[in-house]
């Protein structure tokens, strides 16, 4: 058997092999943020298609924090209902999931919200705010609350969101975090937030749940997160409690070269293209590495985890067009995935229409 269909356990909860779907903005929020019908049947399909560990879209912790439209919310008591009803079809698949927890910082839409962004320090050319001492004090409080709330609904754990530019990430980042207080400046204040959440999420969620993160490895603007400074905040946040790592790296604002979900990859050679960063997060942080970052391949994903690059392997735009495929590769065909990293599918998800494989669909249609 493959090593890739080993079962593991995180803190206590069993994976049946090590496949993760990585958080995916799926656009399938009702207004207020509760999942759909729709929203529960994919994360259902995914379930069934052998998928070992789900990761949530990247639910907003605040409203203010919101950056799309149909984003999943987990900001209010209201929606522990819906999100109960979304882990049940996933448990009931034989599935696990866990809510990534996200606030977008000066990112956020204020659009849809109607407030002011905010984030560590203000930012030339956009509208926001630095956030005063109250602000952070009651982003730590929603990060809380939203864990409780996670834990009320079922969910097997939860993923702290600290990357891509989003507002933990901007303060671990020198390139967004300009702060001459104690939440700035050296590395130890730039994790000082996350360091802050982390704690107050373990004391909600209580010891037996697992907490993960979701953090860059490189910024790649300059002046921003080095893999040395993130590595380091990895070893400062397993000592709080983090139980699982999952390295990713870039933003948007990198440029199509260094975004997240790379463009047109064809060839092995393009996949894992965040896998030497990871290598070094395992050799320094003493607990499991999820590697995200194009990875299309059976093969390619067996030698990561053979060779000590990652103890898991996480997918995300493989599975809005194939949710099946741990289940087609676990029965022996080994083609690669259909997917094309063309990241047309990111465009109906982001108008809030709901994400699915543009592609797929053109094809299906003859189009």
């Amino acid at each position: 058997m493959s090593i890739l269909f080993q079962e593991t356990t995180i803190r206590g909860l069993t994976l049946r092999n090590r496949f993760v779907r990585s958080a995916t903005w799926e656009g399938m929020a009702d207004a207020k943020g509760a999942p759909t019908e729709e929203l529960i049947q994919l994360m259902g399909d995914l379930a069934s298609g052998g998928v070992g560990l789900i990761i949530t879209g990247y639910a907003f912790v605040s409203e203010e924090g919101r950056g799309g439209p149909r984003q999943l919310g987990i900001h209010s008591d209201e929606l522990v209902g819906r999100l109960r009803e979304m882990v049940r079809e996933v448990h009931s698949r034989g599935g696990r999931i866990v809510a990534q927890l996200g606030h977008c910082g000066i990112q956020a839409a204020y659009n849809l919200t109607g407030m002011e962004p905010i984030g560590p320090s203000p930012m030339e050319g956009r509208p926001g705010r630095g956030m005063t001492l109250e602000d952070i004090e009651r982003v730590r409080l929603s990060f809380a609350r939203a864990a409780k709330r996670a834990v009320d609904a079922g969910f097997d754990g939860v993923q702290i969101h600290a990357a891509h530019g989003y507002l933990l990430s901007q303060f671990l980042s020198p390139y967004f975090n300009k702060r001459e207080d104690a939440y700035g400046g050296s590395l130890e204040g730039r994790v000082r937030l996350l360091v802050e959440v982390t704690r107050s999420i373990r004391e909600e969620v209580g010891a037996e749940k697992p907490v993960l993160i979701k953090i860059n490895c490189e910024d790649f603007l300059p002046g921003g997160l080095t893999l040395e400074d993130s590595v380091k905040a990895g070893e400062i946040l397993v000592k709080e409690g983090i139980d699982a790592i999952e390295v990713s790296g870039g933003m948007r604002l990198a440029g199509p070269k260094f975004m997240p979900s790379r463009l047109g990859i064809r060839h092995e050679h393009e996949e894992a293209y965040f896998k030497e960063a990871a290598k070094e997060f395992k050799r320094k942080v003493g607990v499991p590495v999820i590697l995200v970052g194009g990875i299309r391949s059976f093969q390619v994903a067996e030698r990561l985890v053979e060779e000590g690059f990652a103890d898991y392997i996480s997918m995300s735009r493989p599975f809005i067009r194939e949710p099946w495929l741990v289940n087609r590769w676990k029965g022996g065909d080994l083609r690669r995935a259909f997917c094309v990293s063309d990241n047309l599918c990111f465009e109906p998800a982001q108008a809030g229409e709901g994400i699915y494989c543009v592609t797929e669909r053109r094809e299906t249609k003859g189009e």
